[in-house]
């Protein structure tokens, strides 16, 4: 069975790939799409196949996805995100493609969270296309946060507009050994999976761990959305970044970024990566 597995030079495609590796699957059964074949010199030396394809150029698809059985399409974001994934799922079409898997958000049909809108395009275009599916809805990964630990423990404090929100946040390699299980299972039925850590946590939660694994006391500083815009634009953030950021804090303060579904947990087989230990890892 021929896996390909889209943006795999990223840290989510990768992990994906070292879980099916790690699992048995043949190296030359694994095909890793990329923009650009010289970030994965080190998969193809493992034995992985490397084909070149770019989500806005729908002319190399047919070809990077000959002979595929499963492919594992790797959301990108922003505007006009599920137009680039339509390139994909076309050109899955057109070579009858076995099964599509594909990264959305938490929450997607529902929720008011920035990027929710075109991931719900997408899983519907996914939906549409008549080939098997698998949705994996993820939660915010651990390392959302852990790669401000400089500015946290710069300025000693989390600052947001999310209030008592909850996140069912996991480390990026617990959703990678979900991914595969799924990927890796023999059950073709198509279902949408909602992927989140237990336990969840807050804001303050977050900034009492990064106390706790580093000894020097972190705070967490609530605000509102329109406090947290004025101090980002006073920081000289893009314009982009500032709306996200808010929009985002909102729909997290909401309950959006939670989820109670027990599925990722269920699928690694083990404890999940605790967010201390993903602090830890970071430092």
């Amino acid at each position: 069975m021929t896996i390909a597995i889209t943006g795999a030079s990223g840290q989510l495609g990768r992990l994906t790939i070292d879980e099916l590796l790690t699992a048995g699957t043949p190296a030359d059964q694994i095909v890793a799409i990329v923009r650009n074949p010289a970030k994965v010199t080190d998969l193809a030396e493992r034995g992985v196949v490397v084909r070149q394809a770019d989500y806005n150029e729908p002319a190399a698809w047919p070809t990077a996805l000959q002979g595929v059985d499963q492919l594992l399409l790797i959301s990108i974001s922003g505007p006009g995100a599920s137009t680039a994934h339509r390139n994909v799922t076309d050109a899955a079409v057109q070579v009858q493609v076995g099964r599509i898997a594909y990264t959305s958000i938490v929450n997607a049909d529902w929720s008011s969270h920035p990027l929710a809108p075109e991931h719900w395009k997408t899983e519907q275009l996914v939906a549409a296309s008549g080939i098997p599916y698998v949705i994996f809805r993820n939660a915010w990964y651990h390392e959302v946060y852990t790669y401000r630990l400089p500015d946290y423990l710069t300025n000693g404090e989390v600052v947001s507009a999310t209030g008592e929100g909850r996140i069912s946040g996991a480390a990026r390699a617990d959703f990678a050994a979900a991914t595969a299980a799924v990927l890796l299972s023999e059950d073709t039925e198509s279902k949408t999976y909602e992927f989140g850590g237990n336990p969840s946590f807050t804001l303050a939660e977050l900034a009492h761990e990064i106390s706790a694994v580093t000894g020097k006391t972190i705070k967490h500083r609530d605000v509102t959305a329109e406090e947290l815009t004025a101090e980002l634009e006073a920081a000289g953030v893009h314009p982009m970044l500032i709306e996200f950021g808010a929009a985002g804090d909102i729909s997290i303060s909401k309950g959006e970024m939670e989820t109670d579904s027990d599925a990722l947990v269920r699928l690694i087989g083990r404890a999940p990566i605790t967010l201390a230990e993903t602090i830890r890892q970071a430092l």
